[in-house]
């Protein structure tokens, strides 16, 4: 993909991508109609909006209830992703497809929490957890805690991504601004991680839980340090940065203490 601005991207050529994509599985997919609707709705649009509008294209055109039709989604999602990067390169293409499970799927939980660990695979379901942890936490915090232990990096980096306080370009979890302590065991789980997209969310959490609940973040922290891996060190490093930048009397105690 050479480069040019990611809404760039949300354009008439992934509305025919989509559409050919769709109708191998739903022939009947009215793939003119809807790849005209994207192309003239998305006109001046932010990357946000255009997401937004081929979601609702596809929600429009494809036929069936919500579960035919993230079935037939499901099946064009392609080959998981290997590496830890290229989720908003080589698979963009998907997040109109997550945005549909965050914003049509949230009466079909089953449905809907299978969808985001399929698509978490290759692009990711932060933002599509989001709605199901405000709605049904007594089932989504426990899942997120099961995903911190599966064998996917794609998934573990999920259960602690998706329940980030303040995950930047999405609305606030209030929930857990007001307590994080459900996010805990997560963390724990997660603290020791070898992969390094994993390792960065779990500090990028801590770091939001910084911010609002400082003697919570700090005492998971204190815990940790005296057996702390080098993942672990990492971690801590990385979630205490703006700290440091500050010279945060705490955080350079905690450094002194990790060398």
């Amino acid at each position: 993909m050479s480069y040019k601005p990611l809404k760039l991207w949300f354009n008439r050529d992934l509305a025919e991508l989509l559409a050919m994509k769709i109708a191998s599985v739903q022939p009947s997919f009215n793939s003119p109609d809807f790849i005209q609707e994207v192309d003239t709705s998305i006109t001046d649009l932010e990357l946000k909006d255009r997401i937004e509008i081929i979601c609702d294209g596809i929600q429009k055109y494809l036929l069936g209830d919500y579960p035919a039709k993230v079935s037939v989604l499901l099946q064009i999602l392609g080959p998981e992703n290997e590496d830890e990067t290229g989720m908003f390169k080589k698979y963009y293409w998907l997040m109109p497809i997550a945005k549909f499970v965050e914003k049509y799927g949230l009466d079909y939980y089953e449905h809907s929490i299978q969808a985001i660990s399929e698509i978490t695979k290759r692009n990711t379901g932060e933002y599509a957890i989001r709605p199901f942890l405000e709605r049904y936490p007594d089932k989504t915090i426990p899942q997120l805690l099961e995903w911190s232990n599966n064998g996917n990096k794609h998934i573990r980096r999920l259960a602690s991504e998706g329940g980030r306080p303040r995950l930047p370009w999405s609305k606030k979890l209030q929930q857990f601004i007001d307590d994080p302590e459900p996010l805990l065991p997560i963390l724990e789980n997660l603290k020791d991680d070898t992969s390094k997209y994993v390792q960065k969310s779990v500090a990028n959490c801590i770091n939001d839980i910084l911010k609002d609940n400082p003697k919570i973040a700090k005492s998971l922290i204190g815990s940790w340090i005296p057996t702390a891996t080098p993942q672990r060190k990492w971690i801590i490093k990385h979630a205490i940065r703006n700290l440091r930048k500050n010279n945060d009397t705490w955080a350079l105690h905690v450094i002194n203490n990790l060398i």
